[in-house]
């Protein structure tokens, strides 16, 4: 039987028709939110294979609505009998398409260079494949309402409201539960879900006949999703180590970023990766974190109290601790599971000699730094206290720091917290995404100046003035306009290339000054690589280096930083 009914059918059976049209409705109220999750999926997945997550997500949503006008474009196409069985089909489709496309796209990633086709080949195909949904429900609908105006409100205001649901449950569920890769099979199963109930409605109404391949290519599907969703996790960690030189002992996407460990046993090296980016080398880490925290703390005039902004794996607070005038850390890091990892991990924790064993670790349950709104997630037990390697400097070995460590935005916390840090070390990735980029504001800076103590010093980890020189300087001139007085200096870590960092203090030091206490500069505790004769040669520069093309700073409104970063970084001339 065709797909549109006789007028004497419309007068029989209302109720039927009635129902059919809920049914719709309630298809395209669950289209539109696994729409906008493919969506989301495709452009979260372009960010972290691609980079720079504010244009990924751009060309992802623009590209998709481009096909999707497409698709809007050659469902004309479909004769009038096939409606019904066209729906049923893009549904299979989206489900095969969506479903396998993270894992393909994975695939492609670590085997062959054109890794960016297969993305955007999966991306157009999927926008199509929306693109012919809205107007094909609306075609089926036709024969269903009254009228052309509430057929396009029913259902276009279910899609709209699908679309709202889907993004809340991308945001609040998939995202924090469920990597990419599982997202994407559940969501291909709500399209399959939607496709089999189509299916079963409009036959057993006789709308439709019972068509054998169809049910073949539906049994079929399904079972592509079921083992999908069942293997997905083994399939992403086979995938995964093709990325990655080195055995991976450990792997998992926590809410807010993807943690990779791994261990080459020969050498016994250690590296860790956020986001497929090396964060740190267990063979050449000490010079990285050494330059960052051992110049300010020599240089400042007090230390007991010490912020670190990052670090959350612990080697820039093993630093700290070395210093037996240190009373009190605090330690902002944004992730749990980071720092959790670095406390508990033992490759992690022996790399940074269990700083973080006698810390109270919280996580912020509110919005706010307010009274009783923390949550404490980790805290060594009473006889574990800190037995690092480094204790017998310590003028009394019984002394131990109190550390705190705080899961927050680093910005909110500077906007909401009370009181004054001798030293400040600011430990964050670099500015590779707009979140990252506004902790390298002007108005991030200026709350970074307002909770520095008088006396106070800053180390502010800065990229690499070689790689990465515009960003470096650019970072400069920003921490020079939010105030700061600034003294740059660089280093070789073999990992990452020639690295940069600036000393920032709250009040002019004078070149004098500060030449006198550069040059009676003791470093008082027990170092892996740095000596003060290695810090003065770090503050020597060659020929142009520190010159640039820009005058621009980095400010919320404008971040330049971002573009620096991710398009004149990394490239040499």
């Amino acid at each position: 039987m065709p797909s549109d009914l006789s007028g004497s059918a419309r007068a029989s059976g209302r109720s039927r028709l009635n129902t059919a049209s809920a049914l719709l409705c309630l298809c395209m109220f669950a289209s539109g939110a696994c729409g906008i999750i493919l969506e989301y999926i495709q452009a979260s997945l372009a960010a972290m294979i691609l980079g720079n997550a504010f244009e990924q997500w751009a060309m992802v949503i623009g590209l998709m609505m481009f096909w999707m006008g497409f698709g809007s474009l050659i469902q004309a196409g479909i004769s009038k009998e096939r409606l019904v069985h066209a729906f049923i089909g893009i549904e299979i489709a989206l489900a095969l398409a969506g479903g396998y496309s993270p894992t393909l796209t994975y695939l492609s990633y670590g085997y062959t260079s054109h890794y960016s086709l297969v993305l955007y080949f999966f991306v157009s195909v999927i926008g199509i494949l929306i693109g012919l949904e809205i107007p094909v429900i609306i075609r089926i609908n036709n024969d269903f309402s009254k009228e052309l105006s509430t057929n396009l409100g029913n259902i276009l205001s279910a899609d709209y409201i699908g679309s709202l649901a889907g993004a809340l449950v991308y945001v609040f569920i998939l995202l924090r539960f469920f990597p990419i890769t599982e997202a994407a099979f559940l969501t291909a199963g709500m399209n399959f879900f939607l496709a089999l109930i189509t299916f079963i409605y409009f036959t057993r109404k006789q709308i439709i006949r019972r068509n054998i391949p169809l049910l073949v290519i539906m049994t079929t599907t399904c079972a592509a999703v079921i083992v999908g969703f069942m293997n997905n996790r083994n399939w992403q960690i086979t995938n995964e180590q093709s990325l990655y030189d080195d055995p991976i002992v450990y792997s998992k996407t926590s809410r807010y970023q993807h943690i990779v460990i791994t261990h080459f046993k020969p050498l016994d090296e250690v590296r860790l990766f956020l986001n497929g980016n090396l964060q740190l080398c267990s063979t050449d880490e000490a010079r990285y974190h050494e330059s960052l925290v051992h110049p300010a703390m020599a240089l400042a005039p007090s230390r007991s109290r010490v912020l670190i902004l990052g670090g959350g794996d612990g080697c820039a607070l093993r630093e700290v601790l070395k210093y037996p005038d240190v009373d009190r850390v605090t330690l902002v890091d944004l992730d749990p599971a980071m720092t959790t990892l670095a406390a508990t991990h033992p490759l992690l924790s022996r790399l940074n000699k269990h700083a973080f064993d006698n810390a109270r670790v919280n996580i912020l349950t509110g919005s706010g730094i307010f009274p009783g709104m923390f949550r404490q997630i980790y805290q060594a037990s009473p006889d574990r206290k800190r037995k690092s390697a480094d204790s017998s400097h310590m003028a009394d070995p019984r002394h131990v720091a109190e550390v705190r460590v705080m899961n927050l935005d680093a910005d909110k916390f500077l906007e909401q917290a009370k009181g004054f840090w001798d030293v400040i070390i600011v430990d964050l990735p670099d500015p590779s995404t707009p979140e990252l980029t506004k902790l390298y504001a002007r108005e991030f800076y200026l709350k970074l100046r307002h909770r520095l103590a008088k006396n106070g010093i800053a180390a502010v980890q800065s990229t690499s003035p070689y790689l990465a020189r515009e960003s470096y300087l650019c970072i400069g001139r920003t921490l020079a306009a939010a105030g700061f007085s600034i003294l740059p200096y660089h280093e070789n870590v073999p990992s990452f290339g020639d690295w940069g960092w600036f000393l920032c203090t709250g009040y002019d030091w004078g070149k004098g000054v500060l030449q006198q206490r550069i040059a009676a500069l003791e470093f008082t505790v027990p170092t892996r690589f740095i000596t003060p004769e290695v810090f003065r040669r770090a503050l020597v520069f060659g020929k142009g280096m520190n010159q640039s093309r820009y005058t621009e700073i980095n400010t919320l409104l404008f971040p330049v930083l971002l573009s620096y970063y991710n398009h004149e970084s990394w490239l040499l001339e």
